[in-house]
């Protein structure tokens, strides 16, 4: 794990922007599609490790970007080139534009200043979607993700960013996965080669930031 100073200085709040990654009722919510991915985020503590993240962004005036995967009640557009699309069309419950499915899931609290992005294809929150022309415009240097899945969406994300040009923080216990042990076999073998890897509670204690620190 990084030292304070150093975590610290990447986690300025000017310069840093906290992204939930799937954080949806229909993927973690009481009534998942993926009823076990959702038992690894709650019954783990993962959800709440995000809601107290964005709550301490919310706090230290660091900008939250919530990164949604749903799509059209006709399918139109969506992706089917690969097994993980053509499996979730038959799933029981369809991640469907405007229903309770792509809200964000309690406990995470979503404030009028935060940013929510929709995608309807793909397996990234960045690649193809707005999550990252927003970013360059607020300024952002760093991205904390958190979220799921740990299998798919989360090292999308990472590599994304990383590839970008931004500099990617992981709390280890902020993101699920399934099986249980992949996610920390994941995080070991392979974010940490490009990612920061912190804590919950390492990442809110440099969001807690004076109010003369919050971004401009």
């Amino acid at each position: 794990m990084p030292a304070y100073a150093e975590l610290s200085e990447l986690l300025d709040p000017r310069t840093t922007v906290l992204l939930t990654v799937e954080c949806q009722e229909g993927v973690v919510g009481a009534d998942s599609a993926l009823p076990e991915l959702a038992e690894q985020a709650r019954a783990g503590g993962v959800l709440d490790n995000v809601a107290r993240l964005v709550a301490a962004a919310h706090a230290g005036g660091v900008q939250v970007v919530h990164a949604i995967a749903e799509r059209r009640p006709d399918g139109r557009g969506a992706s089917r080139n690969a097994r993980l699309f053509r499996a979730a069309e038959r799933l029981p419950v369809q991640q469907v534009s405007g229903t309770p499915a792509v809200r964000v899931a309690a406990p995470i609290e979503v404030a009028e200043e935060d940013l929510v992005v929709r995608r309807l294809h793909g397996l990234s929150p960045l690649q193809g979607t707005d999550v990252d022309p927003l970013l360059r415009n607020l300024g952002c240097r760093t991205l904390i993700v958190t979220g799921v899945s740990a299998n798919v969406a989360v090292p999308n994300a990472v590599f994304d960013a990383v590839n970008r040009g931004y500099t990617a923080v992981v709390p280890a216990d902020a993101i699920a996965g399934v099986p249980s042990d992949y996610t920390p076999a994941m995080i070991r073998h392979t974010l940490a080669l490009v990612a920061t890897v912190a804590t919950t509670d390492e990442v809110r204690a440099c969001l807690e930031r004076p109010p003369g620190l919050k971004r401009a």
